[in-house]
């Protein structure tokens, strides 16, 4: 008893001391990180609380003009497009991990499979990410032009009537995510294709040898494996997909009738077009705490992906 005892507190003590900071022995190593924790404090923190301050305050070109207490959120919460842009956000974030997020897994699970030509796949897929945002959605608003469009031309062959892919209120959003999908799919498919070559090939050329078909592979070992790495991408995916504004902004503007217009989106109208300052930093803060709830998620997973490897 008193054996056990000394020795859960010896393991006490050595926690403690691994927790501790020995600021003798890490001060030099702290003082060499000072100079960019006050870049990262100066270039992420200050601006965040400049944000949470004119959130509060009316602020133009001018200049700030005064305290306003709540005013701007409750102008905020009192239009109608606050709650149609987050509902456009959800619809968004779901049309991504339906339609989106299996894309890049099964590029990353064939390609592991192309044992000649992976390296050059892995190049054919990361090419879209490589071409500039702008460039690539002016090419997608040739694809999606209503008359001579290359998907309307197609449906023509098959006589099927032409679509009005980014003036139909139920088209615009799928087709906007078919072009997040295409741009983002690249990297991942790269981040999924390393996780996959982590895996000892061992147990690959075990279950080939046990007659595991290739169907068989990807189930029972390729998978579960990467479960971890899946479950961080999709929380990553639903951060990114909900600050989406680039596409909407070059491609609909918002529309038709404000169904792919999003939280980023009504923060650059508020701030740029009608240089309301005020109201985009409380929109800016509205999405600082929904976003934060999907952050401390992406921290739990990797930390427990971390803790498995």
């Amino acid at each position: 008893m008193t054996s056990t005892v000394t020795a859960a507190t010896d393991l006490n003590v050595n926690v403690t001391s691994r927790r501790r900071i020995h600021w003798r022995k890490q001060g030099v190593a702290y003082l060499f990180l000072l100079p960019a924790l006050i870049v990262f404090t100066l270039v992420t923190w200050y601006p965040i609380l400049r944000t949470i301050l004119y959130s509060f305050q009316e602020v133009n070109v001018a200049g700030v003009q005064g305290w306003v207490g709540f005013s701007n959120y409750v102008r905020m919460f009192g239009n109608p497009i606050f709650y149609t842009a987050w509902q456009n956000t959800l619809v968004y974030v779901l049309l991504s991990l339906v339609m989106g997020a299996m894309v890049p897994i099964a590029l990353a699970l064939m390609i592991n499979e192309m044992r000649g030509l992976s390296s050059f796949f892995q190049t054919i897929v990361y090419l879209p990410t490589l071409i500039p945002i702008t460039v690539g959605l002016i090419v997608w608003r040739q694809i999606y032009r209503p008359e001579g469009g290359l998907l309307n031309s197609l449906l023509g062959l098959m006589n099927l009537p032409p679509q009005l892919w980014l003036q139909d209120a139920l088209l615009a959003k799928p087709a906007l995510i078919v072009i997040m999908t295409w741009i983002g799919a690249g990297g991942s498919t790269l981040l999924y294709l390393y996780a996959l070559r982590e895996i000892p090939t061992e147990l690959f050329e075990a279950a080939e040898l046990d007659g595991f078909s290739v169907l068989d592979r990807v189930l029972y070992i390729a998978l579960p494996l990467l479960r971890h790495r899946i479950q961080i991408m999709l929380v990553l995916q639903v951060i990114i997909v909900a600050q989406v504004f680039t596409e909407p902004f070059v491609l609909t503007g918002g529309g038709p009738a404000n169904s792919t217009t999003s939280p980023v989106l009504e923060i650059y109208n508020a701030a740029f077009t009608r240089t309301d300052f005020g109201l985009a930093s409380a929109w800016g803060v509205s999405m600082l705490v929904a976003l934060s709830a999907f952050s401390i998620l992406y921290i739990v997973f990797t930390r427990k992906d971390l803790d498995q490897d």
